[in-house]
């Protein structure tokens, strides 16, 4: 990991910053274990969208929360429903690089930081991310970027590269599963140190064999948004 580029990140913000409505309190954020290890979640059928979402809103739920959240380099197994991450078995990409918010569809999305627009795109794979939108943020010189996965469509209409975004702008809001890759309502949120010429898309996910890699280049968001 990147040690220096890890504490310019926790050194950001004194207070947990947001990606969600600001108007839903943290005092309804809930963890929650999407992990191949999660024995209740290895009893239902994670490959259909509707039963991974009455899973998750069943959970959110009991704990009397609004937004279920976490992931990040968790090892899943909600992937192997798509070829999209498992087109040859020894490259699995089941690793995961960002931090999902569960939640409403509908719910809006703010940036974090001040940043420009990268580029944006309808990544449509099934399983993909669906509409997902990178900015780009140069903060004491240091450039990095943040990507927002499965969104609406709406929120990549009209937009333009280089046009900005201040601390806190509504960005977009969160699509449905007919738009988001056929999840249940979330949010991905990535921060990448090195785009590598993606334009409008980046890996969120990972095989094991390139886990330090992406691992670095990409390093847990909750060093920024601190939850």
């Amino acid at each position: 990991m990147d040690n220096v580029f890890s504490e310019f990140l926790n050194s950001l913000s004194s207070d947990s910053l947001c990606v969600l409505d600001t108007s839903i309190p943290k005092s309804e954020y809930i963890p929650i274990d999407l992990s191949e290890l999660n024995k209740n979640l290895s009893k239902i059928d994670v490959s259909s969208t509707l039963k991974l979402g009455q899973y998750i809103d069943n959970y959110i739920r009991k704990h009397s929360a609004t937004v279920a959240y976490g992931g990040y380099l968790e090892v899943r197994n909600i992937y192997k429903r798509s070829q999209h991450f498992s087109r040859y078995i020894e490259e699995e990409r089941n690793i995961h690089l960002g931090i999902d918010f569960w939640c409403q569809e509908g719910t809006p999305i703010c940036s974090p930081l001040e940043g420009k627009i990268h580029s944006f795109k309808n990544n449509t794979n099934f399983g993909d991310y669906g509409p997902t939108l990178i900015l780009e943020h140069n903060i004491g010189d240091v450039i990095f970027y943040s990507l927002y996965g499965h969104l609406s469509l709406n929120s990549i209409q009209g937009l333009k590269e280089g046009s900005t975004f201040e601390k806190g702008e509504r960005i977009g809001e969160l699509g449905d599963e007919t738009v988001n890759g056929n999840y249940p309502p979330h949010l991905h949120f990535q921060i990448i140190k090195d785009l590598q010429a993606n334009q409008g898309d980046y890996p969120g996910v990972c095989s094991k064999k390139d886990l330090d890699f992406y691992s670095e280049n990409c390093p847990n968001p909750n060093l920024l948004l601190q939850l």
